[in-house]
């Protein structure tokens, strides 16, 4: 056997994002690309704004030594710098640029961190639906997912958290705007979060950290405000990429915050600087950080993510889907109108619609429906779902209502 029996494990159970999209490249090469209607990655369809490519330019035409070589395994210290900066402006609370670790993406910082953090066994809590790969992330380093569902409007259930957590547990992950459901947490929903891990810390006289995932932090509609978590518990350690918010899934560059009222915060630091080289990403790319540093109060239009949002929510609703309407990143997540989400996902692929079943997210029974896609191939395909919800048998609310 070439390779282990425990990745040969994992590959079998792999993520389904990926798994559909690998399949949407062979569909669209059969019938091509124009009759096939993805809505399976969330890959960024907006190019970055205009100031990334000055800014990069700048960065790439200066030929001041030195620029390319190694730095410190935590970044650059103006980058740092400017980071620290931006979410001490954002929070009130004195970040500093030793707080921050620069990182390979969002994916990179929860491995940086999860290394860091977790001895062999230790839980960490994931509320479903959740991101496909945190199982893996928490595995890689010994760790042990401990799945918790959310509610039915895919909120913390605190109670089930409150049971879920004993002494073995070492973190939280909470990943608000959400992927798959588009759900932000309320500001009073992360304060009683907080609440709850601050008295479960006393009763377990043990340290817990909430884990953030914010790469869709900016992604947001409506005028919701999104709560930082650092505000509403000191123990919290933010995770992010500017993947979606500049529309840089490619050039991999993230960050990690470490709140600076987390307790023994410098060792948490010293910690995830070494697992960073370790981990062998050993340094943020070099020409991203300068890049980034410059640009952290851009974001892409995220109006037209607003209208594609409405034109599929209203036309899924429309066809009878229960849905609910995202508040944030660029996904909806209806419930599938038979019980076996990954049945439903091949009899929409019959008609050439690419989702992923919730499954893949910890929670069966929906599909993740992403809409970040060219507005022309989400327009055609309005017709094109509503064939394959007659064909489903699927009733329009009104028409049910008689």
């Amino acid at each position: 056997m070439p390779i282990s029996r425990k990745i040969l494990e994992q590959i079998g159970r792999a993520s389904w994002i990926r798994r559909m999209f690998e399949e949407g490249r062979a569909l669209k090469a059969r019938v091509g690309e124009a009759n096939v209607y993805d809505f399976s990655l969330g890959n960024p369809i907006l190019e970055p704004p205009e100031e990334f490519f000055e800014a990069l330019e700048a960065a790439a035409t200066d030929r001041t030594p030195g620029l390319h070589r190694y730095m410190t395994n935590v970044g650059f210290l103006e980058t740092r710098t400017a980071v620290a900066d931006r979410h001490a402006l954002e929070s009130g609370l004195p970040y500093r640029p030793d707080h921050v670790v620069m990182t390979v993406g969002a994916a990179g910082a929860l491995n940086v961190v999860m290394k860091a953090l977790l001895n062999e066994g230790e839980e960490v809590i994931l509320l479903a639906p959740y991101f496909a790969e945190y199982g893996f992330y928490v595995d890689n380093h010994g760790g042990i997912p401990r799945v918790v569902q959310t509610d039915a409007h895919f909120d913390p259930d605190l109670t089930a958290i409150e049971g879920a957590i004993g002494p073995k547990t070492r973190a939280l992950i909470v990943n608000t705007p959400n992927n798959p459901t588009g759900r932000v947490y309320s500001h009073s929903t992360v304060e009683a979060l907080g609440r709850l891990l601050e008295a479960k810390q006393r009763e377990l006289g043990t340290t817990l950290y909430m884990v953030t995932d914010e790469p869709y932090r900016a992604l947001v509609y409506d005028d919701i405000d999104v709560p930082l978590v650092a505000n509403y518990y000191r123990n919290t350690i933010t995770c992010t990429s500017h993947s979606k918010d500049l529309g840089l899934p490619g050039e991999r560059i993230g960050h990690i915050a470490v709140s600076p009222e987390a307790a023994d915060a410098a060792e948490l630091i010293n910690g995830m600087a070494f697992a960073n080289r370790t981990l062998g990403f050993v340094n943020a790319p070099a020409l991203m950080q300068r890049v980034v540093a410059e640009v952290l109060e851009c974001t892409v239009d995220v109006d037209f993510y607003r209208r594609n949002r409405d034109t599929l929510y209203d036309a899924l609703r429309g066809l009878g889907f229960d849905v609910q309407r995202p508040q944030g990143a660029f996904y909806l997540f209806p419930k599938t109108p038979i019980a076996d989400d990954v049945a439903f996902v091949r009899a929409l692929q019959q008609h050439h619609i690419l989702t992923v079943p919730g499954s893949g997210f910890g929670t069966p029974g929906y599909i993740r429906v992403c809409y970040s896609v060219e507005r022309d191939m989400l327009e055609r395909s309005l017709p094109v779902w509503q064939k394959a919800a007659l064909e489903m048998g699927m009733e329009p609310p009104k028409a049910r209502a008689r």
